[in-house]
């Protein structure tokens, strides 16, 4: 089975019987990142806008002012 990446439309082939919730694939053509967030019917999603980059994390920028 393959599924369209959401940024650039390229096929994705993912084999549902060979992959788990949770791990990631990636776009060969852009480079796009994407978790598998569903199995049964197969959904992917990017990363980026799960909020899973660390550079983006507001607990770790809190400073407390004392």
């Amino acid at each position: 089975m393959a599924v369209l990446c959401p940024e650039c439309d390229t096929p994705i082939p993912v084999d549902a019987d060979e992959v788990e919730e949770g791990e990631t694939v990636q776009c060969d053509e852009c480079g796009l990142e994407l978790e598998i967030v569903s199995i049964d019917p197969l959904e992917l999603a990017p990363i980026e806008s799960l909020g899973y980059d660390d550079e983006d994390d507001p607990l770790a920028s809190v400073e407390e002012d004392e």
